[in-house]
């Protein structure tokens, strides 16, 4: 299959869900974002594995997880998000005995594995499927229409209801949930975009 290799541009605090992070990666060649909510720790612990030189004084899970497969031999070879459904991401964690060429796959949480592979420095891919369905087409540093802010958080108050909302404003929705790091938001609001292009084609 060919994977969609996947960087990580960051984490911040979810805008719609009380005690969540997002996690955001991006796909290298085309920069379609992939926003994928977490939990508080796993957050903490992406994080700390990113920062190499910082070393809390005990292990956390996903470091302890880590000393026992470098004990055994293995390495992380990869991670592979395959699967989204009712959104929620489903990923596997590739483990490979470099001595021994023995392979092993695990199915594992998303925001685990992640947490797993920046430890490794393992390389994060998905499939087209996953990023078509689940990926922000829209740049970070977009800039937003000035005064626009107040309007857009009348508009989307109600998502069960976005047929009065034009496919300009629409994208000018997107934008500004992206620029808020509202990727809840933006996940809907792509959806509905990608709906009424169905309809077009």
């Amino acid at each position: 299959m060919d994977y969609k290799r996947l960087i990580i541009r960051g984490i911040s605090y979810s805008q719609t869900q009380s005690g969540a992070y997002a996690l955001l990666l991006e796909h290298e060649e085309t920069s379609v974002k992939l926003p994928v909510v977490i939990g508080n720790f796993e957050a903490q612990s992406i994080s700390l594995g990113l920062e190499k030189d910082i070393n809390p004084p005990r292990p956390l899970t996903h470091d302890l997880f880590t000393q026992f497969v470098k004990n055994t031999g293995f390495n992380i070879d990869s991670v592979i998000i395959y699967q989204i459904k009712d959104g929620v991401f489903f990923s596997n964690i590739n483990f490979k005995n470099p001595l021994s060429e023995e392979e092993l796959i695990l199915d594992a949480r998303t925001s685990d594995a992640v947490a797993m592979a920046v430890r490794f420095d393992a390389p994060i891919f998905t499939t087209s499927d996953v990023l078509n369905e689940a990926g922000i087409l829209l740049e970070l540093d977009e800039t937003p229409k000035v005064g626009d802010e107040e309007v857009i958080s009348d508009e989307v108050s109600d998502f069960n209801d976005l047929s009065g909302i034009s496919s300009e404003e629409l994208d000018q929705l997107l934008a500004d949930a992206v620029r808020e790091e509202d990727y809840d938001t933006a996940l809907r609001l792509q959806e509905e975009i990608k709906r009424r292009n169905k309809k077009i084609e």
